[in-house]
């Protein structure tokens, strides 16, 4: 699951100059460092859904990941936050129930 706060999808559409009706790809990307896979971090990409595994729509704008990339999430909800004190945007990462 992907939760995006109403402020940052705000920051989306105005850091990426995007318009209602855009996507926003989340993917794991090789990189260093990263929080919930060593070695990994979430990559962002303005693009429109091929195959999405999950998806969100906030302020006109769909938030998704596509299937390859749910391995990244497994076990986990996304939580996309603003932080006001930073200006930019924080990924949380929430245990999914497993009832």
């Amino acid at each position: 699951m992907i939760n995006v706060t109403h402020e940052a999808a705000e920051w989306f559409k105005q850091e990426l100059g995007l318009q209602a009706g855009q996507a926003v790809r989340f993917f794991a990307r090789y990189s260093a460092g990263g929080k919930l896979h060593p070695g990994f971090s979430l990559g962002i990409d303005v693009d429109q859904p091929i195959s999405p595994g999950i998806a969100s729509k906030v302020e006109g704008i769909t938030f998704y990941m596509e299937d390859q990339d749910m391995w990244y999430l497994d076990g986990y909800h996304l939580n996309v936050l603003y932080d006001q004190g930073l200006g930019d945007i924080e990924y949380q990462y929430e245990a999914a129930n497993t009832h």
